[in-house]
């Protein structure tokens, strides 16, 4: 079993002001979590950089030029009271596409089974036409359409479990039946989509969560709805929008799952991915903003992901 992990430092040079939640530490706590010797068969690789054209394949031109725009040379600039840029931060999001790009691309070849992708900004709340909520790209609907067009994937299911709803990865999908989006999230909170009548193209499935719920919440969701659905759909790649801030020490939410519910998560997912698509997933890292929440999260979800 092979499991490819993907990051660069130049995620690093996505600086936010001081005391935002999406920070460089993330990715530190994150790398030295996986630095424990049970982590060492990963097979570790830079996150390569995306041609400007695969934003595209989500976003249009004029989308792309605006955010590309709005980066400083020096200093810092705000897109909304949430997301600002820095002068690193449109490699740092061409890196983040490109991790993504390259971690299907393995798993369609068989150069890995599966890969998680540790790169920021985040990017599921990125709409086709706006950026918000920390995200710049919208990486999993990025890499989702590279598998449809690189490599011929027919459908392709994307489940999110962060514990904000991905706006951005419904929009672009709204009605697009080759495209499942599956999502877990606390209602109500940022950014208020989400709900169960929110249904899409047939292809939206939302399972929203109360403040309080914790782990037996989640099993109950992916038991009762996503799992069923996902396998009635039978895709041929799973793309995970893996955000960690619904751990019970995160400070922008109130759900109180534990890292054992993610690697729970984890192994619903690869089970399936086993019996569907032969054993393709491809995990990438959304939110998570307590330091210790995190890492130890990422380590349960890695690891789930190393045991095949």
């Amino acid at each position: 079993m092979t499991t490819r992990l993907y990051s660069h430092p130049a995620c690093l040079e996505h600086v936010t002001p001081p005391g935002h939640p999406e920070r460089p530490d993330r990715l530190r706590a994150i790398e030295r979590v996986l630095q424990h010797e049970i982590f060492d068969p990963l097979d570790r690789a830079e996150a390569p950089l995306a041609d400007e054209a695969a934003i595209l394949l989500a976003h249009p031109e004029s989308y792309r030029a605006r955010v590309r725009g709005t980066v400083p040379e020096t200093g810092m600039a705000r897109i909304d009271a949430d997301t600002s840029v820095s002068p690193g931060s449109y490699e740092a999001a061409l890196r983040a596409v490109g991790g993504a790009m390259a971690a299907v691309d393995d798993v369609f070849t068989g150069r890995a089974d599966n890969a998680f992708v540790a790169t920021r900004p985040p990017g599921h709340h990125a709409e086709k036409n706006t950026a918000m909520g920390f995200c710049l790209f919208n990486n999993a609907a990025i890499a989702a359409r590279h598998a449809q067009r690189a490599h011929g994937a027919e459908r392709v299911v994307i489940v999110d479990w962060d514990v904000h709803h991905g706006n951005g990865t419904q929009d672009i999908f709204w009605d697009d039946p080759t495209v499942m989006y599956c999502s877990t999230h606390e209602m109500p909170l940022y950014p208020g989509t989400g709900a169960a009548s929110e249904t899409g193209a047939g292809n939206i499935v939302n399972v929203p969560l109360a403040a309080g719920d914790g782990g037996d919440a989640l099993r109950d969701a992916f038991d009762a709805v996503i799992l069923p659905r996902l396998v009635e759909f039978r895709p041929d790649l799973i793309i995970i929008s893996a955000g960690f801030d619904a751990h019970y020490r995160d400070p922008l939410a109130d759900l109180n799952f534990r890292e054992e519910d993610f690697a729970w998560a984890t192994s619903m997912l690869m089970e399936k991915a086993d019996r569907l698509c032969g054993s393709r997933i491809v995990s990438l890292l959304e939110g998570g903003y307590d330091l210790e929440g995190l890492a130890l999260s990422v380590a349960a979800h890695v690891g789930r992901l190393m045991k095949g």
